[in-house]
C-alpha cells in the first residue's frame, strides 16, 4: 500500500528546495535581467559543467520520463527508436552547433533566425523561420505539462480516491501556474541552477528503480517474458522497419533545430566549453535507454498494473513511471522520484517559453518596431513566455495521453523544415532565399496535410496518434523526413534556377585588389 502522506510530504519538502533555487537564479551570478541576453542567455557565460547540465535539461525532459516509457508499454519495439536517435543527434550537435556559437558571439545573435536574416538577407525568411520554431514548441511544451501532470495526479491518487479526472483537471492548472510563474520570475539562469538538481533527483530514480524493479523480478530476462505476447511487441516488423529508420534519421536532425536547444548552446562561454559538454551529453542517452525500459518492467509488477486501471485507458500509459516509483520504493524516496520527473518536464518548459518568448520579441515584433528598447524586449519576451503556455494546453486535451510521443513528432514535423536555411546555412552561401522560403513553406504545407490523412479515421480526424505515412512504396515513413525531402527538392532545384545577381563592378575590383595584395 502507497503512503501517500509521507509521498507528499517529502515531495514537497524538495520541492522547496527547487523553488529556492529558481527564484534564486535571479541573483546567481547578478546580471541586468531587463536585457534579453541576460533573461534568456544567462549572460553567454555557461562554463563546460553548467552548459552539459543545461542543455541536457533541454534534452532530457518529459519525452524521456514519461513519452517513451509510455509509448513502449503500448505499442512496443517500434519506440525504442528514440534510445539510437539520441547516440546520433550529438554528432549532428558538433557539426553544427560550434559555428553558430562562433557567428553568435561574433554578431550578437539570440536566436537562430537572427542568423538567418543576416545570412540570406530576408526579413521574411528570418520571420517564417521564427513562426516555426514557435509553433513547432508549442505540442513540446504541451508534452512537459503532460508530464508533470501525470506525476501530480499519480502521487495525488492515493488522498483523492478514484475521481481520476477531477484530479488530472486539478494537477494541470498547479503545474501551469508553477510554471509560469517560474519562467517569468527566472529566466535562464534560475533553469541552469534548477537542472542541476533536477539531474541529480534524475540520475538517483533511474538507478534506484532499475536496481530494485530487475532484482525484484529476478533479471531482464523476467521481465520481458512478462510482456504481452503480440508478434510485434519485442521486434519492430518489416513493414515498419522503414518508419523505424526514419523515426531515428529524423529525430536525429530535429533535435538542434529547436529553438529552446539553441538557446542553451549560446549560453555556453565558448566554442572549447560547448564542444566539451556536448562530448559528454551521450551519458544522457545511457539514461533514456534504462527510462524507456520502465514501460517494459511494470508488467511484471501486478500492483503497479492494478494501480495504472484506475486511469482511463486513453490516458494509462503517462502513468507507467509514476506507477513504477510508488510500488518499488519506499515513500521518502518515491517522494523524491516522483519530484526529479516532474521537474524532469518543468525545468525544460522553461527554458522553451524562453525560447518562443526570445523569437516573438526578437524576430517578429522588433521587425514591426525598430525603436523597441533593450528593456521592451526583455518584458515582452517575458510575458509572451507566458501566454505561449495558454496555448500549449490546447494540444494536451487534443492527443490521447498515452501518445504523449507524439506530441513530440508533430513538433519535428514542422522543426525539421528549417535544416536547409540553419543548418546547411552554415556552411554555404549557395542557396538563394527565395527558393529557401518556398521550399521551407511547402515542407511544413505537405507536412501538416500528411499529418492528417495518416491521422484520419472514417473521414474524421481522430487525433494525432501516428507520425508515420503510408507511401505506397515503403508500407510506413516518418512524415517529418518526407517532407524534408520536398523541402530540399524544392530548395535546391530553386537554387539553381534562379538567377544569380551580379556584384557591383566596385565591389568586384575590391575582390580583386585583395587578392593581389
Amino acid at each position: 500500500m502507497v503512503d501517500s502522506t509521507t509521498i507528499i510530504s517529502v515531495f514537497v519538502a524538495f520541492f522547496a528546495v527547487f523553488v529556492f533555487l529558481g527564484f534564486y537564479g535571479a541573483r546567481w551570478r547578478k546580471g541586468d535581467l531587463t536585457q534579453l541576453h541576460e533573461w534568456a542567455l544567462a549572460g553567454r557565460r555557461l562554463g563546460a559543467t553548467l552548459a552539459f547540465f543545461l542543455i541536457g535539461a533541454d534534452i532530457y525532459t518529459a519525452y524521456t520520463f514519461v513519452a517513451v516509457p509510455s509509448s513502449l508499454y503500448a505499442k512496443g519495439a517500434l519506440y525504442f527508436f528514440a534510445v539510437p536517435y539520441v547516440a546520433i543527434t550529438f554528432g549532428v550537435a558538433l557539426a553544427f552547433m560550434p559555428r553558430l556559437w562562433t557567428l553568435s558571439r561574433k554578431h550578437g545573435y539570440i536566436t537562430g533566425s537572427d542568423f538567418v536574416k543576416d545570412k540570406f538577407g530576408s526579413r521574411l525568411l528570418a520571420i517564417l523561420i521564427a513562426i516555426t520554431g514557435i509553433v513547432a514548441l508549442l505540442p513540446y511544451v504541451a508534452l512537459q505539462i503532460v508530464g508533470m501532470q501525470a506525476v501530480l495526479a499519480a502521487m495525488l491518487y492515493g488522498v483523492a480516491g478514484s475521481n481520476s479526472n477531477t484530479i488530472q483537471e486539478i494537477s494541470l492548472v498547479i503545474a501551469f501556474i508553477i510554471l509560469a510563474a517560474f519562467t517569468f520570475t527566472s529566466g535562464l539562469r534560475g533553469a541552469t541552477l534548477t537542472a542541476v538538481y533536477k539531474d541529480i533527483l534524475i540520475w538517483l530514480t533511474v538507478i534506484v528503480v532499475i536496481v530494485s524493479a530487475v532484482l525484484s523480478i529476478g533479471g531482464f530476462g523476467n521481465a520481458f517474458a512478462n510482456v504481452p505476447k503480440s508478434p510485434n511487441y519485442l521486434t519492430v516488423s518489416s513493414g515498419l522497419v522503414p518508419g523505424y529508420m526514419t523515426l531515428v534519421l529524423g529525430s536525429a536532425l530535429a533535435l538542434y533545430l529547436y529553438p529552446h536547444v539553441v538557446n542553451g548552446v549560446l549560453s555556453a562561454q565558448s566554442e572549447h566549453k560547448l564542444r566539451l559538454s556536448t562530448s559528454l551529453l551521450p551519458l544522457y542517452g545511457l539514461g533514456l535507454a534504462f527510462l524507456a525500459l520502465f514501460g517494459v518492467l511494470v508488467f511484471s509488477f501486478p500492483s503497479a498494473l492494478s494501480f495504472l486501471g484506475n486511469f482511463p485507458a486513453s490516458s494509462r500509459g503517462i502513468y507507467v513511471v509514476p506507477a513504477l516509483i510508488l510500488y518499488t520504493l519506499p515513500g521518502w524516496l518515491a517522494g523524491i522520484a516522483l519530484l526529479g520527473v516532474f521537474v524532469g518536464g518543468l525545468v525544460p518548459a522553461a527554458i522553451m517559453a524562453i525560447a518562443q518568448g526570445n523569437l516573438l520579441t526578437r524576430n517578429i515584433v522588433k521587425e514591426f518596431k525598430k525603436d523597441l528598447t533593450p528593456k521592451g524586449e526583455s518584458s515582452i519576451a517575458k510575458w509572451a513566455s507566458a501566454i505561449f503556455k495558454f496555448i500549449a494546453l490546447g494540444f494536451v486535451f487534443a492527443v490521447p495521453a498515452t501518445y504523449a510521443i507524439q506530441l513530440q513528432l508533430l513538433g519535428g514535423v514542422l522543426i525539421l523544415q528549417l535544416l536547409p536555411s540553419l543548418f546547411l546555412g552554415l556552411y554555404t552561401d549557395w542557396f538563394r532565399k527565395e527558393a529557401l522560403i518556398v521550399g521551407l513553406l511547402a515542407g511544413i504545407g505537405s507536412g501538416l496535410f500528411m499529418a492528417v490523412i495518416a491521422n484520419t479515421v472514417n473521414g474524421a480526424f481522430a487525433g494525432f496518434t501516428t507520425s508515420l505515412f503510408n507511401t505506397g512504396v515503403f508500407s510506413s515513413l516518418y512524415i517529418a523526413v518526407i517532407a524534408l525531402a520536398v523541402n530540399l527538392v524544392i530548395s535546391i532545384v530553386g537554387s539553381a534556377v534562379i538567377p544569380r545577381k551580379a556584384r557591383p563592378l566596385q565591389q568586384v575590383a575590391q575582390t580583386v585588389k585583395t587578392a593581389q595584395a
